[in-house]
């Protein structure tokens, strides 16, 4: 069967994707709107504003996709894939209800409560004149979120309750609730699975981090690297997950008339209770999704299009390549602050590195175009070795004033990560 597949989004999750359904022999075709430098050698880049159904459909019909993989929240949260599903199209990504599970924490709060399932206490602002008492009823780590999308930088976690006010007024200030959180402990888990209503399938777990320094210092940011699977979290954890939360939560869903269709990605905190949810997403995780589709050996464009067409049920169980991966985000310099762009990158288009922030300039140089540039891929049979070539890897790329943590994957490598 010839697939032509259409994938929205233009960074090192889209580059990831498009690597894995380049894989699939049934995949034939493969188009990307808008894309970037990197996603150009594997397949067509158009010029699309991935925030307007109306251009994402007229692509989409041009091309005559069989499938439309939706990869960025920000043009799910806008329904773009319910005017997809509307023309006709499988599409692989929620439609906008469904999609408030990421786009509003304060709806992903109410689901969680209903569905039964583990979460921080947690606490809507939408006055600056309660703020401070807000504040008082939490702590000593407190855990500020932008109700709203922030790309993943709209966290603030920290032991100082000045910053804590100071993100939460800025949310304010800009029109949008804040949530204050208790704090969660326990090591952080990224699950995400593949769901069509109540079918839900598990990919293999992986461990993000978001500070912007070794050893988890300096700001959140939207993820410096991960690495897959997890030493340290048995199959048995991963299943309680998948039954205590991922489960509960899409038949909630499905109860509420906003099923869930696409990528549920759960990240939680694994505490001495159990799994508890930090938050969702409606869609893959950046930068997880690159080492873990690093080793999926069954076909990507069959188990995307079973989900978008409602077959997930009858998908044969998910293949895994033995061993790690680990990719390690190349950011620019000043990131998670306004990056500094157009500086051509050396070894850009080397085996294992993915295109994130990238363009080419007028003389066809690939130059930074964003603030995590790069994300680099190491595949080996363990943590250790597959570290190794990441490095290895990251090594050979040359980005005037980039920075990326050398730490990814190491605390589980050296046994400080337990349950």
């Amino acid at each position: 069967m010839d697939v032509r597949v259409l994938v929205i989004g233009s960074g090192g999750r889209e580059h990831a994707l498009l690597l894995g359904l380049a894989k699939d022999p049934s995949v034939t075709d493969l188009h990307v709107a808008p894309g970037n430098a990197g996603t150009a050698a594997v397949a067509t880049n158009h010029a699309v504003d991935v925030a307007s159904s109306d251009e994402v459909v007229a692509l989409a019909t041009s091309l005559a996709a069989d499938l439309v993989v939706i990869g960025p929240e920000v043009p799910l949260v806008l329904g773009v894939a319910d005017a997809l599903r509307h023309a006709g199209f499988a599409t692989f990504g929620p439609g906008k209800d469904a999609a408030r599970i990421e786009g509003s924490k304060a709806f992903a709060k109410d689901v969680m409560a209903a569905a039964g399932v583990r979460t921080a206490h947690a606490e809507v602002v939408d006055n600056p004149a309660n703020l401070d008492a807000a504040l008082d009823r939490f702590g000593p780590t407190w855990v500020v979120k932008d109700d709203g999308l922030a790309a993943g930088k709209g966290v603030v976690v920290t032991t100082d309750r000045a910053a804590a006010r100071d993100h939460a007024a800025e949310c304010l200030e800009s029109g949008h609730p804040v949530l204050l959180e208790s704090f969660l402990d326990g090591p952080e888990v990224s699950l995400f699975c593949l769901v069509d209503g109540e079918t839900v399938v598990p990919l293999i777990p992986a461990q993000d981090h978001k500070r912007v320094g070794d050893g988890d210092t300096g700001p959140n940011t939207g993820g410096m690297g991960a690495y897959t699977p997890l030493p340290w979290l048995s199959d048995e954890m991963t299943r309680r997950i998948v039954t205590e939360v991922v489960e509960p939560v899409a038949a909630e869903m499905v109860r509420r008339g906003c099923p869930f269709n696409g990528l549920l990605y759960a990240g939680l905190a694994i505490g001495a209770d159990g799994p508890a949810v930090v938050e969702f997403n409606c869609r893959f995780g950046d930068p997880e999704t690159q080492a873990v589709l690093a080793l999926l050996e069954s076909p990507l464009g069959q188990a995307l299009g079973a989900t978008a067409v409602g077959t997930l049920g009858d998908l044969p169980p998910l293949e895994w390549t033995d061993g790690s991966a680990v990719v390690v985000v190349i950011a620019a310099e000043n990131y998670p602050g306004t990056p500094r762009t157009g500086d051509v990158i050396a070894g850009a288009d080397a085996e294992g590195v993915l295109h994130a922030g990238t363009k080419r300039n007028a003389e066809g140089q690939i130059v930074s175009a964003g603030g995590r540039v790069l994300g680099v891929i190491g595949v080996g049979a363990d943590l250790e070795a597959a570290r190794a070539q990441a490095y290895e890897r990251v090594a050979a790329v040359k980005l005037p004033g980039s920075h990326h943590r050398t730490d990814i994957g190491k605390a589980a490598l050296e046994g400080r990560i337990s349950l």
